[in-house]
């Protein structure tokens, strides 16, 4: 009589814990995220969010886009592919310092889409990678107008 796969008790087990572990992968960035210029991203690191700590919003400024606007990179001291650029008087939120504050993590809305919908003006337990549903990136320190 031939045995079933599925009588091996090691085997659901074994799915189980391939299943699990699927979900435990990064989603990948929202398509609103792609890179605007071409060639690939020399490096990628994601804005961290609630580095404050629990008691304060989760990015800590909104400030505006210095006139002349600013190219969003991929990570700070990224400069070969640009994700996404951003006009002058735009707002985005400063998430994080980097570089003595030659570059900012910052969040901010889709052109025509309300802010408030970013999630960031709400305290999070621990600090943590900004995973939407608003797009992400880095700017030059000295591009902005802080608390704006």
């Amino acid at each position: 009589m031939k045995r079933s796969p599925f009588a091996h008790p090691a085997l659901p087990l074994t799915m189980l814990l391939a299943l699990a572990l699927a979900g435990c992968s990064e989603a990948p960035p929202p398509a609103d995220n792609g890179p605007v210029v071409a060639g690939e991203p020399l490096a990628t690191r994601a804005v961290m969010i609630g580095t404050e700590g629990p008691s304060l919003p989760a990015c800590s400024s909104i400030s505006r886009v210095k006139a002349g606007g600013t190219d969003v990179y991929w990570a700070p001291g990224e400069t070969r592919a640009v994700k996404a650029k951003l006009a002058g008087g735009e707002k985005v939120s400063l998430c994080e310092a980097a570089e003595n504050d030659a570059w900012f993590g910052v969040v901010f809305a889709a052109p025509g889409t309300d802010p408030d919908m970013c999630g960031i003006g709400k305290s999070v337990p621990n600090a943590r990678e900004y995973q939407g549903p608003c797009r992400w990136g880095w700017i030059r320190g000295g591009t902005v107008q802080l608390g704006a």
